[in-house]
């Protein structure tokens, strides 16, 4: 990284990429020279992971590049010659498009792969916060504006960056900006590009002293300035929305499998499961054929008792049949990827799963904070190790 260099012409295109997003509407952007700097900090935080992804050996094939572009058309409803298109339509090369996710997917994985042994989440820690915070209530959207203030910040930085965000949280007021384009102007946060967008967040998933505020706030509104470890910031509530009981339809039935082997080849298979089909058909009892006969381990022994399942859980080829059966009715022999299976759906039932969301929702908060803050240390981390000489001009402060 000591001899690497972002070209002005590499920072010209991603501003000018930036400025075409919002060629409707300018004014949303900063003035020329903030916008710069938002762009070429974003610009060495992501050339610093990518040195990152490559001497820790993350890669990304070719054929997994190919699958994530399918994947971006689909997404799009459109073909990738369509995605080409549209991409040429926008001023994009289809080689720099190409550059641009595989990027993204080597960070991303970088991101995994350092997170992945340090985030752990234990069952104590889950019922320590559902003790303290009502996880699965209502839910906000959210975008925040940041005045950032360095380690050991002096009285006067502290005063300054109070001025500029209570500036800010005036221009807002006054009509002069939205708030989306004031994030954009002035915000030092990541996210000021996305006009400071932080997404949906249950009121758990938000730290007990901003979730106190904000759980009185209505649609528009917008906090006083917070003071933060690591500086202001404003916090805009765009929506609310209330969380409802969450149910899932389970099935219970009973299967029977013979499994396709190299000494019980595909038709052998299937051979086999049409005479224990008859047999069953017959009015021999189920479970007592799938003791004797059945090659699934996991059900054998209870006589082909799948239990309470949602409906993939033992796989599409099962689920599906599962799913076209009446309550009582027996299956005709059907092929999976393992072997040849006979089926009878048992029951249904709706199952409230709103206790067992809010345990993974608690547990995903708790990861994803973690994750958050150890990739957060980690990116201070490698800025701080690297050498980066800017000689971009200051920019402008709110008044």
């Amino acid at each position: 990284m000591d001899e690497d260099v972002i070209l002005r012409s590499e920072l010209d295109r991603a501003v000018n990429n930036i400025m075409a997003q919002y060629a409707s509407q300018p004014g949303q952007l900063p003035p020329r020279d903030v916008l710069e700097r938002q762009v070429l900090d974003r610009l060495v935080l992501m050339r610093l992971q990518l040195v990152q992804a490559q001497d820790t050996g993350i890669r990304v094939s070719d054929s997994e590049l190919s699958q994530a572009i399918q994947s971006v058309a689909t997404r799009n409803r459109m073909t990738q010659d369509q995605l080409r298109q549209r991409l040429a339509a926008d001023g994009i090369s289809y080689e720099e498009f190409r550059n641009s996710l595989r990027e993204e997917m080597l960070v991303e994985r970088l991101r995994q792969r350092y997170i992945q042994s340090r985030v752990q989440v234990s069952e104590t820690e889950i019922d320590q916060l559902l003790a303290l915070r009502e996880i699965g209530g209502p839910e906000v959207r959210l975008a925040n504006i940041v005045v950032a203030l360095p380690d050991g910040a002096t009285p006067e930085q502290v005063a300054t960056a109070q001025r500029k965000i209570e500036g800010i949280r005036n221009v807002i007021l006054s009509g002069e900006l939205d708030f989306r384009a004031a994030a954009i102007r002035y915000s030092d946060s990541q996210n000021a590009l996305d006009g400071g967008e932080i997404g949906w967040r249950g009121l758990d998933a938000i730290p007990p002293a901003f979730s106190n505020i904000i759980r009185g706030m209505k649609a528009g509104d917008i906090t006083q300035p917070l003071r933060g470890p690591n500086g202001y910031q404003l916090i805009h509530v765009s929506e609310t929305r209330e969380a409802s009981q969450q149910t899932v339809t389970e099935y219970n039935a009973q299967g029977l499998m013979v499994r396709v082997t190299p000494t019980v080849p595909v038709e052998v298979a299937r051979q086999k499961i049409e005479a224990l089909h008859g047999r069953i058909a017959a009015g021999e009892d189920f479970a007592a054929i799938a003791r004797a006969e059945s090659d699934d381990t996991l059900t054998r022994s209870d006589g082909g008792d799948m239990g309470w399942f949602v409906i993939n859980a033992w796989g599409t080829a099962i689920g599906n049949q599962i799913q076209s059966l009446a309550d009582g009715q027996l299956s005709q022999p059907f092929q999976s990827a393992v072997g040849w299976h006979v089926v009878r759906r048992l029951g249904t039932r709706e199952q409230d799963v709103t206790e067992t969301n809010r345990r993974n929702q608690a547990r995903e908060i708790i990861a994803q904070r973690k994750a958050e803050e150890e990739f957060e240390r980690f990116l201070r981390q490698i800025r701080s190790e690297a050498y980066v000489e800017s000689r971009l001009a200051a920019p402008e402060a709110a008044t």
